[in-house]
């Protein structure tokens, strides 16, 4: 009996209409644009502003367009899939209000916290389940609203990031194309170098917190940068390894939007030019776990059907991974 592989069938997306540019952060905190350029490759990000819209939000909407683009009746999902940071409440799930504005009522959801590694864990997870045959048909969402939990008078971290939502559709595979292999990793960082100290168990949030803005991500920016440009770059030459590909057989390399300087560095550690590799992050900044589907969204008509394409992120927590996929969708 032949092995069972999921693929992508559809993508879908959701990004706010409100555009905070660099030039905005320069009238709220002390810096530029050439020098969050230089350093980010950051131009604007998108952010929330909407009242009584949230991550459920923006994953709905993410997740409708996917559906609809693949012409599927939403009562037709089995599972839906959320990866975030930045629920709407630590409960009810994310995914289980998604679920609900869908119409997806044959569907089980969970969310899934990984932080900027967030979709790929996502997507192998949901891919496992339809290599089980138990599952045809899984919705991968990440999607963060990362403005929630920014200190806008911190320049160190308000310059990276942005808002926003991307889903994947999986079904199972009719030919050698979809998800071929995948690696995941984590390293606890005992060291908290990159998180948000209060609001969890540990330290539940009282007025003392709220007042020393502890509801915020705080981090160790250098030590981070240096992590995330070794694991994205070690993980995405370690599947091309496992999998005998060289540089000529890659297609394209879709790596979390952190900072342009980290995804030219994993390119050329994987000697793979510039034209190759998607890029977004000028518009968009760090989305944490929307980045990687934004990305598939906005190349979506250039890719071809059984293009081979690496998958790459690193989060906090630490956690790191890549996906191999053979593109499924034909043009």
């Amino acid at each position: 009996m032949a092995q069972i592989k999921s693929k992508i069938s559809s993508v879908g997306h959701y990004v706010p209409d409100h555009v905070l540019t660099n030039h905005d952060l320069e009238q709220m905190v002390e810096t530029n644009d050439e020098w969050i350029r230089t350093r980010t490759g950051i131009s604007e990000r998108r952010i929330l502003k909407d009242p009584g819209k949230a991550t459920a939000f923006m994953s709905t909407e993410a997740g409708k367009e996917a559906l609809e683009l693949a012409g599927l009746d939403p009562a037709e999902l089995d599972a839906i899939i959320v990866a975030t940071v930045t629920p709407d409440y630590m409960f009810p799930a994310t995914s289980c209000l998604v679920q609900n504005r869908l119409g997806a009522r044959n569907a089980f959801a969970f969310d899934l916290s990984a932080a900027c590694s967030g979709f790929i864990y996502a997507l192998s997870t949901g891919s496992m389940m339809i290599e089980s045959g138990r599952y045809k048909k899984v919705l991968v969402i990440g999607s963060d609203t990362m403005s929630s939990i920014i200190d806008y008078t911190d320049r160190t971290t308000c310059i990276i990031f942005g808002d926003g939502a991307g889903a994947v559709l999986l079904e199972t595979s009719d030919d050698e194309t979809g998800i071929i292999d995948f690696v995941n990793h984590t390293e606890g960082d005992e060291e908290c170098l990159l998180y948000q100290p209060a609001g969890g168990s540990l330290h539940p949030a009282t007025e003392d917190t709220v007042k020393a803005k502890q509801h915020v991500i705080m981090q160790d920016g250098r030590a981070v940068f240096k992590r995330a440009t070794e694991g994205m770059a070690d993980v995405s030459v370690e599947i091309m390894e496992r999998n005998n590909l060289k540089a000529d057989d890659v297609a394209w390399l879709v790596p979390h939007q952190a900072n342009k300087r980290i995804i030219d560095a994993i390119a050329r550690r994987m000697e793979l030019p510039e034209e190759k590799v998607m890029s977004n992050i000028h518009k968009f900044g760090n989305t944490t776990a929307a980045t990687i589907p934004l990305c598939l969204y906005d190349w979506k008509d250039q890719l071809a059907h059984g293009d081979n394409i690496i998958l790459s992120a690193f989060g906090g927590g630490f956690t790191w991974g890549s996906v191999y996929l053979k593109w499924s969708i034909k043009s």
